[in-house]
């Protein structure tokens, strides 16, 4: 069992605006609405790829109802626990060009008490997980190193993924999570620089697992460069993965939907290369149609056909170790 956590769940609208126009008046050919939030997108590419998966976190108002009651429609398990604020609301925009506009809210501030029903929570579910997924931004009031603390407690019981940035991404690192899987531009706010080439993501996942992490996948709209040290190896392997070139739809998710496939590749027992093409073919399904971490399985097998992956040099040591 894989459990997903959304500390900031979002009730999601996607809009398509085929003559969108800023400063005026617009109409929507196409408006879908789903729950939202890196970890419930983590839950619904996993409820495609067949993985069982229990979504949890923090939701409240009338939105939050709206969150629950969608991913019950959708067959998602899941076990939130309410809160007194209400949960926050995004929009994207996609125009003429299949560009997206993002309108964020923060979300809601979180008391204490409501905190620690949550880790009361997460406790209770890591009894019976074999993965955790830790994913997106932290509400108002919640400590940056909450992810930090979960991992510590976690730790050696269940295997942890974190998808963060910033200040929160940095602390868990230190915490010495199983995976850490950014984006390159959250990647780059840990290492200081803006990346020009592929050796720049090297390098950033050799950061990042110096950091603490067992292995770093960081990922791009072209594939993902990740460095992998299977649990019990005294050395890791650096990988370079290339998706399939087609027009994007929507890119909403994809990195929620990469994050999946690797995980999904590891309940099936597959090789690092093998979980890291399913990854990306998985990443690349999702920018086909609107929606997070919404693909069908066909369409993934497709992209699967088309992946490329190689080994490459460490940027630190020369050939990987």
């Amino acid at each position: 069992m894989i459990v997903t956590v959304t500390l900031n769940a979002a009730l999601d609208r996607t809009l398509s605006v085929p003559n969108f126009q800023p400063g005026a008046r617009n109409r929507a050919s196409d408006a879908l609405t789903l729950p939202g939030g890196k970890g419930v997108n983590v839950a619904r590419a996993l409820k495609r790829l067949g993985e069982p998966v229990i979504a949890t976190g923090l939701a409240g108002g009338r939105t939050g109802t709206s969150i629950i009651e969608g991913l019950t429609e959708e067959g998602i398990l899941n076990d939130f626990v309410r809160i007194r604020g209400e949960s926050r609301t995004s929009t994207a925009v996609i125009d003429p060009n299949g560009r997206q506009t993002e309108i964020i809210e923060y979300g809601p501030a979180i008391t204490e008490d409501e905190l620690r029903t949550l880790m009361e929570k997460i406790r209770y579910l890591a009894r019976g997980a074999d993965m955790f997924v830790l994913s997106g931004s932290l509400p108002i009031d919640v400590p940056e190193d909450f992810y930090a603390g979960v991992i510590r407690e976690l730790r050696g019981r269940v295997f942890i993924a974190l998808d963060a940035q910033g200040t929160p991404l940095r602390a868990a690192v230190g915490a010495d999570p199983d995976l850490v899987s950014p984006n390159a531009r959250e990647a780059e706010e840990i290492v200081g620089y803006e990346f020009s080439e592929d050796d720049d993501l090297v390098a950033a996942t050799e950061t990042l697992t110096s950091m603490g992490a067992l292995s770093a996948i960081v990922h791009q709209s072209d594939g993902c460069v990740a460095r992998i040290r299977e649990p019990g190896a005294k050395t890791a392997a650096t990988y370079r993965v290339l998706g399939p070139v087609r027009e994007a739809l929507s890119t909403v998710g994809s990195g929620d939907a990469l994050l999946a496939g690797y995980l999904t590749g590891i309940t099936r027992g597959e090789d690092a290369r093998s979980r890291l093409a399913l990854a990306v073919a998985c990443g690349a399904a999702n920018t086909r149609t609107p929606g997070a971490g919404v693909f069908e399985p066909d369409d993934v097998d497709v992209m699967l056909r088309q992946v490329q992956v190689w080994e490459v040099e460490s940027a630190r040591t020369g050939p990987a170790s």
